[in-house]
């Protein structure tokens, strides 16, 4: 009993962070959690519209084109250069932490640079789809696109969806460029090395991951539905 109280006495005592984790990183998984259950809302209020509705755009009518090809008709092959340039910025950052547990300024400096070059890209390539988009007269409260069964489109849910979703994806993947390269300049400041670890990598990685994870979904539910 005496042995009892007295664990349960130290347990209390403080110091022990839960899963031996540090507050920072506990917290952005909290954040992330929370972001979570944002997207989810989202995209599962995607899913009941869409299927829900009788009839719906082809993906592969809508998104065909691609950069300087004119009207050549190339189904999801401008998105799936997207996808690949994300996928490979989260493994530059896998990279960038991996040298930074090991303190290696270099290769911390070297992959934050390819993954903000990445995500840069990615950026890039969303607003030339926009922009494309927008051109041929998509854009919120209008949908240009037939159904895929031939019919006029009379909803404009897919193009309100697309527009809120995509666009609610850029601005956190602008924000995890906009934090890497914060974190870049402290790399080259020596910040974390007189800190004597890279940990601030590490949890602004997991919000990269996070931002790259969420593209899987965006990138199945309005690509390939």
């Amino acid at each position: 009993m005496d042995n009892a109280v007295t664990a349960k006495k130290k347990w209390w005592n403080g110091g022990y962070s839960p899963f031996s984790v540090s507050y920072g990183k506990l917290m952005m998984w909290y954040f992330l959690i929370s972001d979570a259950f944002t997207f989810g809302a989202l995209l599962i209020s995607y899913g009941t519209q869409r299927f829900m509705a009788e009839a719906w755009p082809d993906p592969n009518v809508v998104f065909h084109s691609f950069p300087f090809m004119g009207h050549t008709n190339l189904p999801l092959v401008f998105v799936s250069l997207m996808t690949f340039i994300l996928i490979m910025s989260s493994v530059t950052m896998v990279l960038a932490v991996h040298a930074g547990k090991y303190m290696d300024r270099q290769g911390v400096t070297k992959w934050l640079v390819l993954t903000i070059v990445g995500g840069l890209m990615f950026l890039g390539c969303q607003a030339w789809e926009w922009t494309h988009l927008h051109e041929v007269g998509a854009w919120w409260g209008r949908n240009p696109f037939p159904n895929a069964d031939g019919s006029a489109a009379i909803s404009t849910n897919f193009t309100d969806f697309f527009f809120t979703i995509t666009g609610f994806h850029g601005l956190h993947v602008t924000s995890g460029v906009i934090l890497n390269i914060i974190v870049l300049i402290n790399v080259l400041k020596g910040t974390y090395e007189h800190r004597g670890h890279y940990e601030m990598v590490e949890k602004v990685g997991l919000y990269w991951h996070f931002v790259d994870l969420v593209w899987v979904f965006v990138f199945t539910c309005f690509y390939l539905l």
